[in-house]
């Protein structure tokens, strides 16, 4: 093997070093972060409650050909009320660590926190409905 294909070889390598010493720890922040959605999704009524909802709403805009934009549209009002409901979720995990006993604040602070869901998901249903009620009520 020749000089110059020796030195491309170690530049590769320490290219992958590089990239490992970056990679490892997102590989951590990645399984930490689908932990967080496993433990959301399986410990939460409200997340299964709402993963019905979004397939159920997903599932007639597909039947009914609804188009990209739209589709695109409906995927940002699910997604709103996913973040709201995690975030009230960590919210609710944090409070109970850190004041177990009953607190004023705290109840203030977690009835805000449910207060954004519900306000995402009237949102979502909003959305929904200007999006699948004038195809589903013919009004194209």
């Amino acid at each position: 093997m020749g000089h110059g294909a020796e030195q491309d070889g170690n530049r590769q390598r320490d290219a992958l070093r590089k990239a490992n010493r970056w990679l490892l720890p997102k590989r951590s922040s990645f399984h930490h972060a689908v932990r967080g959605i496993g433990i959301y999704l399986f410990e939460h009524t409200h997340a299964r409650f709402h993963l019905v909802a979004a397939m159920s709403v997903l599932g007639v805009a597909l039947w009914m050909r609804i188009d990209t934009v739209r589709c695109v549209l409906l995927l940002l009002a699910i997604g709103l009320v996913w973040v709201a409901e995690g975030l009230n979720t960590a919210i609710e995990y944090l409070a109970d660590a850190a004041v177990p006993q009953y607190d004023p604040l705290i109840r203030n602070a977690k009835d805000v926190a449910a207060g954004t869901v519900l306000l995402a998901a009237g949102i979502a249903i909003a959305v929904g409905v200007c999006v699948l009620g004038p195809p589903l009520l013919g009004w194209n």
